[in-house]
């Protein structure tokens, strides 16, 4: 029960750290000509919502099945990371007004996230396979903001 509690509070932290980058109304972003398959303003809150969840699940339940010892270690700090990752993009994007930079990002964090699955699976496949949601919905974020990227290339500030 510790480990949930453990990675609910810090899935919470990062969607909260994440969040008060985020200005979806502000003139920058509204400016910005996004792809025709970007999705509502309102679908992120509800898709993120979900995912934070699975997170915090697939977490707690990998690392309840995780011996003591340099193993566990090594799956908290690969959360950890993934986590610093996720959080980072909102103020890469939104905070630094830079597309490019949000790409950057979302690499980085595509690269956490098959690492994090990788070493889930070695404790626990099903807590891996519960991180599916997860990684796609990146991997659809890293498409989306590479499109914007594109077709903004001097949107900075």
């Amino acid at each position: 029960m510790r480990s949930y509690c453990g990675t609910a509070a810090a899935v919470a932290v990062t969607a909260a750290l994440g969040a008060r980058a985020v200005d979806a109304d502000s003139a920058w972003y509204q400016s910005l000509r996004k792809p025709s398959w970007q999705p509502p303003p309102w679908a992120f809150g509800a898709v993120w919502t979900p995912l934070y969840a699975t997170i915090a699940f697939a977490a707690g339940r990998a690392l309840t099945a995780s011996p003591d010892g340099p193993s566990r270690i090594r799956l908290t700090t690969s959360l950890a990371v993934n986590l610093t990752l996720n959080t980072r993009w909102n103020w890469l994007f939104f905070g630094l007004r830079s597309p490019t930079a949000g790409v950057c990002g979302t690499m980085l964090l595509n690269l956490s996230n098959a690492e994090l699955v990788h070493r889930t699976n070695r404790i626990d496949p099903s807590a891996a396979r519960a991180l599916g949601p997860y990684v796609g919905w990146c991997l659809f974020a890293t498409a989306l903001n590479a499109s914007i990227a594109r077709n903004n290339p001097a949107r900075h500030k």
